[in-house]
């Protein structure tokens, strides 16, 4: 698709589908469930062969009804991000709040101008997260993104995600920039649940099998010794979610990366566990195997 069809007929369009009302947008979005369930299985068998490996305890009944919960997540979450390009502060806060728990926390840290590193997964309405954070929180949120190869929709999609003030930088630009502003104070927010190369991975047993994990969340809080917190989200009901604030590690200095990063790792599993329906079941996050051990 050229990037002026783009420019010109689907990105007016995004801002139209936008301006509907939520409750319109959720129909649509169990159209899209439908379709995509039923009619064209998107990555059913990889969503299926996660399940069933992550839960092994589990029957069939039970996997096939996480698999549909998670397919019915995964498109309210995608016209909820399609929203988010119109949706206002008051609505959006309405929609994902923190707990008091969760905000005495992070002002805690802002109080004391304490930069932090805040580690989140792929739960409930993961776009939504980042973008609830500066309506809330006077520190700036630095967030990382991998830029997209079509370039007006990697702009589209920047300008979203920095809507509310939120200071959003490429994976390549993001530790150069906090060697040069490493006297400023930003709360740092890293995905806990991509998956690297397996060369260059730390493995450990995450959802019953052996995973290949990034060490970045563990290695920044760790050279800045930057406290590091884990955002906990769960799905109140369709449409609104809660987010809470956990302490994972208050002073990295003092522990290796591997135990830092088993110690956000936890809280992701655990996040996971509450609401398994609502992770991004759909990801090859176990494509790769354990290299083995040569002596």
């Amino acid at each position: 698709m050229s990037n002026i069809l783009l420019r010109v007929l689907v990105i007016p369009l995004i801002y139209a589908i936008s301006y509907l009302p939520m409750w319109m947008l959720h129909i649509k979005s169990y159209g899209l469930y439908v379709w995509v369930y039923y009619v064209f299985g998107y990555r059913k068998k990889v969503v299926l062969q996660n399940l069933r490996n992550s839960f092994p305890d589990k029957d069939e009944k039970e996997i096939q009804k996480i698999c549909k919960g998670f397919y019915k997540n995964f498109c309210d979450v995608i016209f909820e991000t399609v929203k988010a390009f119109t949706i206002s502060k008051e609505e959006l806060t309405r929609r994902i709040y923190y707990t008091e728990n969760g905000k005495k926390i992070i002002n805690e840290y802002s109080n004391k101008k304490q930069s932090i590193v805040i580690v989140i997964g792929h739960c409930s309405n993961w776009e939504w997260v980042p973008l609830s954070y500066q309506p809330n929180f006077e520190q700036i949120l630095l967030g990382v993104y991998h830029p997209l190869s079509n370039k007006p929709i990697d702009a589209l999609m920047l300008k979203m995600r920095s809507k509310f003030g939120a200071h959003i930088i490429s994976m390549k630009e993001f530790y150069p920039f906090l060697i040069r502003n490493k006297n400023k104070n930003y709360s740092l927010g890293l995905n806990a649940d991509q998956s690297p190369p397996p060369e260059s991975a730390y493995w450990t047993k995450f959802l019953n099998q052996d995973t290949a994990v990034f060490n970045g969340p563990a290695k920044i809080a760790k050279k800045f010794n930057y406290p590091m917190v884990y955002g906990r989200t769960v799905r109140v009901k369709r449409g609104v979610y809660e987010i809470d604030i956990i302490k994972v590690c208050e002073d990295p200095k003092s522990f290796t990366e591997e135990q830092i990063t088993e110690m956000h790792l936890k809280c992701l599993e655990e996040n996971i566990l509450a609401q398994p329906s609502n992770w991004l079941w759909s990801h090859r996050r176990w494509k790769h195997k354990r290299p083995s051990v040569t002596n």
